[in-house]
């Protein structure tokens, strides 16, 4: 079964994601910009396409870090002892 019809593989995938997303972001914090600086009174950085949906993984990491610690522990005790 594919991860987008098991819901706790969903689940796992996306936390996957949010970490990878986060950790990469820690390396080379310009990664998800696509190169674009700020441009004189402008006040945010227009981000769209996938570096967009990237960067906002990213930053539900850094704003939920203990969450997501937590909740990747808690995938980890179910992928390892309770799925069958």
């Amino acid at each position: 079964m594919t991860a987008i019809f098991d819901f706790s593989s969903l689940i796992t995938v996306l936390l996957l994601l949010v970490c990878t997303c986060t950790y990469i972001r820690e390396l080379r914090p310009t990664i998800f910009d696509g190169g674009k600086v700020l441009e004189p009174g402008q006040r945010i950085l227009p981000r769209e396409g996938l570096s967009a949906f990237f960067w906002r993984c990213s930053r539900i990491g850094e704003r939920l870090s203990p969450y997501i610690g937590a909740c990747c522990a808690i995938m980890v005790v179910h992928v390892l002892f309770l799925k069958t």
